[in-house]
């Protein structure tokens, strides 16, 4: 049943995250890719949320792998990194790699402990 929940996640976390991205990019007309990043930091402070609250498997699968992982994406933010690189502008995309591990881990923390209350 849990597969079930997942793909509930799912299906409603791949859109969220296309309508986010294209609604924050459309607002900041920058090279930095802050709808990819507005989407990792958020699904890594929902995450930690569920963490720290100790939810129950059904809704970790649902929230978590389901929402979470539609939601945010690695492949996105490393494949934006790269065409960064390549078109010239490696500070910005060496201070989107790191503001993006920065701030996704501090945001996970923040999760972790606003669960744990």
């Amino acid at each position: 049943m849990n597969w079930l929940l997942v793909v509930v996640g799912g299906a409603v976390g791949a859109p969220l995250r296309y309508l986010t991205d294209r609604t924050v990019q459309a607002r900041h007309q920058t090279l930095f890719p802050w709808g990819t990043f507005a989407v990792n930091v958020a699904g890594s402070l929902v995450l930690g949320v569920l963490a720290g609250a100790a939810v129950s498997s059904a809704t970790y699968a649902l929230l978590g792998t389901g929402l979470c992982g539609a939601l945010t994406t690695y492949s996105t933010f490393s494949y934006e990194t790269l065409r960064l690189a390549e078109r010239g502008a490696a500070l910005v995309a060496g201070a989107y790699a790191t503001a993006s591990v920065l701030v996704g881990l501090g945001a996970v923390w923040a999760g972790w402990e606003l669960g744990a209350l």
